[in-house]
């Protein structure tokens, strides 16, 4: 059977149509990932800086853990897209490499934490944030958005910061609220873009 050929102009529109498509895709009910993720670490890392700032107990990080909480619920009410286009697999190929970067980051830090009998989990604040950056970066890049391509260095820059200050001493309580406010530039702001240019497509 002969293939049908398409000229250049009908690439372009059929490339434009498969990114339209993946924004639409990226949307969960009346967010997307990046909002729900966003918003629960922002609010979380209030919390976890209040009640380690409050109690002096650096056992209350733990709390970080509950972001595994929000991963499970987010995957179970997501809807699959009806029409996966491969800019579609593109993306959720990337973020699946930033998953297993995240997973194997944890699992070495759990195991040197067993040998050197130690709780220490700080390092997977800048790792990862590092890794979320390089997921939203990559979706930019893939979506075609500037904003949502280079907003995360600013996620990437605090994790360079925390990571630097690891030479001076141990980490900070305010390590929390700067995760925090790195989840905005990472999550948050490039949610609500993806929403509001599904808002101006509509």
């Amino acid at each position: 059977m002969e293939e049908k050929k398409i000229n250049e102009q009908e690439s372009l529109e059929l490339i434009a149509r498969m990114i339209e498509s993946t924004k639409e895709n990226l949307e969960v009910g009346r967010g997307n990932r990046f909002l729900y993720f966003g918003y629960f670490a922002f609010v979380l890392s209030i919390v976890v800086f209040a009640c380690v700032k409050l109690t002096h107990n650096n056992q209350f990080s733990g709390l970080w853990w509950l972001m595994f909480l929000c991963w499970g619920i987010v995957s179970w009410k997501s809807k699959k897209p009806k029409v996966v286009t491969y800019i579609d697999r593109a993306i959720n190929s990337g973020w699946i490499v930033v998953g297993v970067m995240f997973c194997l980051s944890t699992v070495y830090l759990l195991v040197s934490a067993f040998i050197t009998h130690s709780t220490d989990m700080s390092l997977m604040m800048p790792f990862s944030l590092l890794f979320v950056s390089v997921g939203t970066s990559m979706t930019g890049v893939i979506v075609r958005n500037h904003a949502i391509t280079y907003l995360p260095l600013v996620s990437a820059i605090v994790s360079f910061y925390m990571l630097n200050s690891l030479l001076f001493g141990p980490p900070s309580v305010w390590w929390h609220l700067l995760f925090g406010v790195a989840s905005v530039f990472n999550m948050i702001i490039p949610g609500h873009l993806l929403n509001v240019k599904e808002i101006k497509n509509v």
